[in-house]
């Protein structure tokens, strides 16, 4: 039997190449898959409204890993090994809880579930310690590997409205402040008024009792008593007053 060279490097080739189920088993046990996935809810009931810049990362020490948003609404890392990430959704319209993904290998996973992998999900907080998780979430996985849904926080809003001006108005005489002035406003300005219109009698007697009343008298006393009634600042500052007290001594003086 007698091999030309063409058939010698055909039989070469494929006994040197691995089998594909050979390729697959290795890359199953080195490297797994994992989906987020965005669904409809009450801050974003249509997902398919999200920008195309969205992107989602997986962080770690030392790595970023980043997936752009796919037609079904979700980012997908392939090839993903084990370790711990911090998963992050990046979008200009809306925001996104940060959460923690432990990806565990097949010797440290529990279950024997996705080709031994597992995938813990957490919600994490900005500013705390790696240990501080929150939430824990629901992760469903396969052979084909790991989804897990994100949550949206709220639309984000980078203008402030102003408010109109009738609005406004109204809640500055809400203020009991302002109420309280405009009432002694209107006390002030009214009871002149009023009392000029009141019958010749009853002004009479309004009037007779203001001078019957004790607080009035004792008002007038404390100001008869005030030495700094008739306090003349200008002629103090001018020195007046002490040359006119001088002069009445040198008065006596003479008359003496």
């Amino acid at each position: 039997m007698q091999l030309n060279l063409p058939s010698l490097l055909t039989l070469s080739l494929a006994l040197l190449a691995p089998s594909p189920t050979t390729a697959k088993a290795t890359s199953t046990t080195t490297t797994t898959k994992l989906t987020l996935r965005i669904p409809p809810s009450q801050p974003l009931p249509n997902p398919h409204t999200l920008p195309s810049s969205t992107r989602a990362t997986l962080s770690t020490l030392g790595t970023i890993l980043s997936a752009p948003l796919s037609s079904d609404n979700g980012f997908v890392f392939q090839n993903l090994s084990a370790g711990s990430y911090l998963a992050e959704v990046h979008c200009r319209t809306h925001g996104f809880v940060p959460m923690r993904v432990d990806v565990l290998a097949p010797a440290d996973g529990d279950d024997k579930d996705s080709n031994g992998w597992e995938v813990k999900v957490w919600e994490t907080f900005r500013g705390n310690e790696w240990g501080n998780t929150g939430e824990r979430f629901n992760v469903e996985g396969d052979e084909r590997g790991f989804v897990v849904d994100v949550k949206v926080t709220g639309q984000k809003g980078y203008y402030m409205e102003r408010p109109k001006f009738l609005p406004m108005m109204l809640s500055i005489f809400k203020s009991p402040v302002v109420l309280l002035g405009l009432v002694s406003m209107l006390m002030f300005s009214g009871m002149p008024k009023l009392v000029e219109n009141m019958d010749p009698e009853m002004r009479a007697e309004w009037e007779q009792r203001q001078k019957e009343n004790p607080m009035n008298a004792l008002m007038g006393a404390a100001q008869g008593e005030n030495p700094m009634a008739n306090f003349d600042m200008a002629a103090f500052l001018a020195g007046s007053s002490k040359k006119k007290q001088d002069n009445g001594k040198g008065d006596n003086k003479k008359k003496r």
